[in-house]
């Protein structure tokens, strides 16, 4: 039998077993779930572990060694009762494309005032300044009324 020997380089120090694991930032993978509590209760006494939170926000602030939650940073999902509904949960991509026009002030009018203003006309429902004799509850909202409505939960705006 013969034996073949080549020769190697090695570009790197032996460590012989020694491993420098400041280099490698393993966040959140060491330790055991009992330091990991230890951890998070007490971030003081551990200040050296950074905590990785991959993108996701925090809900509350630290504030005099306490955290507090903030309701208003908690995330509120609304989701629509969809019982019943008829259409499916998919477009198909052969659908054709929907080509619309903006809609303006003048559309929603049409859409929602047009059609009780030429009746109120033809039943001469109207006062001597043009004003409905007989006004629907939208007719009696100030400005300010109907922008917080507007703007209110279950809005178009949302």
């Amino acid at each position: 039998m013969y034996h073949i020997l080549k020769r190697s380089i090695s570009t790197t120090a032996a460590s012989f077993g020694k491993h420098n694991f400041r280099k490698f930032l393993l966040y959140n993978k060491r330790g055991t779930r009992i330091f990991k509590k230890l951890r998070a209760a007490n971030p003081e006494l551990y200040p050296d572990m950074p905590i990785d939170k991959r993108g996701v926000r925090d809900t509350g602030v630290t504030h005099d060694g306490k955290y507090v939650e903030i309701a208003e940073k908690i995330p509120e999902i609304i989701v629509p009762n969809l019982e019943g509904c008829k259409f499916k949960p998919y477009v198909s991509y052969r659908a054709p494309d929907v080509v619309q026009s903006e809609f303006t002030s003048q559309d929603l009018f049409n859409a929602v005032y047009a059609q009780k203003v030429i009746d109120d006309f033809k039943e001469s429902k109207l006062n001597e300044d043009g004003s409905p004799k007989e006004p629907s509850e939208e007719e009696l909202l100030n400005s300010d009324e109907a922008w917080n409505r507007a703007r209110k939960t279950g809005s178009d705006i949302f």
